[in-house]
């Protein structure tokens, strides 16, 4: 074994393990509950973005992990279905924002109501035991949480 490097223990594998089964099938539901609106995931996920406030679309990139182009033709497409608009920041009006339209709020709403992955597992669990997993993960993602 390298020094520096530590190979983790089985618990830690397991643990590791589960959350990539549980972010896989996340995904994949939410790319399902996108495409009933004839979104892509990514569409979906800067529709999320937009319908909680109008964000200048740099800043939804740096959300995303993603460019700035791609953001902007994600816009361009969610622009053209009345999902979203662009405007001018009341701060800086030489900064434009992405809003969600009063129809774009409502499908991401209708987006959250359709992912039941996200729900069921998580009714399972007592409201101590969800209160507990979101401390916890809260805790594992420190700073990062957003």
């Amino acid at each position: 074994m390298t020094a520096g490097i530590r190979t983790p223990d089985t618990l830690t594998r397991e643990v590791v393990q589960l959350f990539g089964t549980v972010v896989a099938r996340y995904h994949t539901e939410y790319e399902l509950a996108a495409a009933e609106h004839s979104l892509t995931g990514a569409q979906a996920r800067v529709l999320a973005l937009l319908a909680r406030e109008p964000t200048p679309m740099r800043q939804v990139a740096r959300q995303l992990k993603c460019e700035p182009s791609n953001v902007t033709g994600i816009v361009d497409r969610l622009e053209s279905r009345g999902l979203v608009e662009r405007r001018a920041d009341p701060a800086d009006r030489r900064v434009k924002v992405a809003a969600a339209t009063e129809e774009g709020r409502a499908t991401a709403a209708q987006l959250r109501g359709g992912l039941d992955f996200a729900d069921e597992p998580l009714a399972e669990l007592t409201l101590t035991e969800r209160t507990l997993l979101r401390d916890l993960l809260k805790r594992m993602l420190g700073d990062h949480v957003e």
